[in-house]
């Protein structure tokens, strides 16, 4: 079902009808497409990998369910990313924002197996993740979900309006902070040395 003989990928539009109509398999690739912007969106609103995950799941289920309520009127990876982002906000209201489990592949041993070979690098990243969590952990939670929105899920400034329900100048203007205030925490803990 992914890909058509030509080796292109099937349109979601069409995946979205044909699993309208019954068709399992058209569901799993539209899910299986885009549910890494999915987590992405919810772990960094969330901050722990399996709230991530509970988040993920919640939002597939409802998106499953209403499916025939999708209109079309935007992307349907904008349609889904509205709605994990919704079901992510929902726990985090029920959980509290817990602090950040760092993401790991057991199987590597906790390791992110690019900086295997060179233990800088990966320490250096590790602090580079540590930092930019803790700054995003500053912004409130309009801010930071605006901006993970845009960072993390790619979606345009039109895209976050219809996701958050609100008006493009107020997403550039929450950009606009984002940016200011994630600069002056990521400087202010660099020079000052903060260990966050």
């Amino acid at each position: 079902m992914p890909e058509a003989a030509t080796g292109v990928l099937t349109p979601d539009e069409i995946l979205v009808d044909l699993a309208r109509r019954g068709d399992r398999s058209a569901c799993e690739e539209l899910f299986f497409r885009h549910r890494g912007v999915a987590y992405s969106v919810a772990y960094r609103l969330l901050g722990h990998e399996q709230d991530a995950q509970d988040a993920v799941q919640d939002g597939f289920l409802k998106a499953v369910t209403h499916l025939q309520a999708f209109d079309g009127r935007s992307t349907f990876r904008t349609w889904l990313v509205k709605i994990v982002h919704n079901a992510a906000l929902d726990l985090g209201r029920k959980r509290k924002r817990r602090s950040t489990q760092p993401l790991s592949d057991e199987e590597n041993n906790g390791t992110d197996p690019a900086c295997d070979d060179d233990p800088a690098r990966g320490l250096h990243q590790q602090d580079l993740h540590r930092l930019l969590t803790a700054a995003l952990d500053r912004l409130s939670p309009a801010i930071r979900s605006t901006f993970v929105l845009f960072a993390d899920a790619g979606l345009s400034y039109k895209e976050i309006a219809e996701v958050q329900e609100i008006p493009i100048g107020t997403v550039m203007s929450r950009l606009h902070h984002a940016r200011n205030k994630l600069q002056s925490y990521l400087n202010l803990d660099a020079i000052d040395g903060v260990d966050i």
